[in-house]
């Protein structure tokens, strides 16, 4: 049997790191362009971004989502498959994420399960938009901290608040917090909590990234590597830049017997769940 191909996201900045982290951390658009165009060539799939004020500060903006979606795609075309965060950051409401989200209409936004659904007088209004944007188009990735943010969404699901049917979920192994660094051996809680038909992707926080991405590739899933959750390679060096992240992993997953996908087929996986919930048939 063929193994299925892997989508390889690359996250190169998230919304705290800046130039005193990492001098090659991409923040403006024209370094996200430039960022999108090396992580292209070393075989990524996906970019999931974040904008940021001139300050270096995390931002949640349309004009400048539009502004830096503009420039790596006059850099890398359509061969990228992007994403935008919608992450509060210690800044955002749930109302001002939707608002940001709303209008913007992305292709793909990545929402946190429990930013947007973890207070109960927001689960009404962050459900509607949810429906709204999948009706749209809009492919959604469901940000999960834990095994129970994983059972929140179930049930969620299960009551109809976000679009029934198969779902694709991001597990976050580490945090910022306590524990900063990944622990491989928490990825099968995530695993047991997800439901029948779900497809998910790993990201993992400090140098123990590789070894979870390359875990997550050998037990079907997906994976999601950069700057934004850790700077190091395998080998324990600071990478040099994003891409240099992208290719190692893109080598793990290699050596599991998948392939990374192409943007094309990255667009036609999220199509598969998209249709699914929404009922069109491709």
């Amino acid at each position: 049997m063929i193994a299925s191909p892997c989508l390889l996201m690359v996250a190169p900045n998230g919304a705290r790191r800046v130039y005193q982290d990492h001098p090659a951390i991409p923040l403006t658009p024209e370094e996200l362009a430039r960022d999108a165009k090396e992580c292209l060539a070393a075989g990524a799939s996906a970019m999931h971004l974040h904008v940021r004020e001139a300050d270096g500060r995390h931002l949640l903006d349309a004009a400048a989502y539009q502004e830096a979606l503009s420039a790596i795609q006059d850099a890398v075309g359509d061969q990228l498959l992007l994403q935008v965060t919608s992450e509060a950051g210690g800044r955002y409401s749930p109302s001002e994420q939707r608002r940001v989200i709303e209008a913007l209409q992305p292709e793909y936004v990545s929402i946190a399960v429990r930013e947007w659904f973890g207070d109960a007088y927001e689960v009404h209004a962050s459900g509607e938009l949810c429906r709204h944007l999948v009706s749209r188009g809009t492919h959604i990735q469901y940000i999960v901290y834990s095994p129970e943010d994983v059972y929140h969404f179930n049930k969620l699901r299960d009551k109809g608040v976000v679009p029934h049917g198969p779902a694709f979920l991001l597990c976050v192994l580490g945090r910022y917090a306590d524990p900063p660094i990944a622990d491989p051996g928490r990825l099968p809680g995530f695993l047991q909590a997800l439901a029948a038909g779900d497809h998910w992707a790993v990201c993992a926080f400090g140098p123990t990234e590789g070894d979870c991405l390359a875990l997550a590739a050998q037990q079907g899933g997906h994976a999601r590597v950069g700057f934004e959750n850790n700077l190091w390679r395998a080998d324990g060096q600071l990478a040099t830049h994003n891409a240099e992240l992208v290719a190692e992993t893109k080598a793990r997953i290699e050596a599991t017997g998948r392939r990374v996908m192409t943007a094309p087929e990255a667009r036609h996986f999220l199509a598969l769940t998209t249709n699914a919930r929404t009922g069109v048939t491709l």
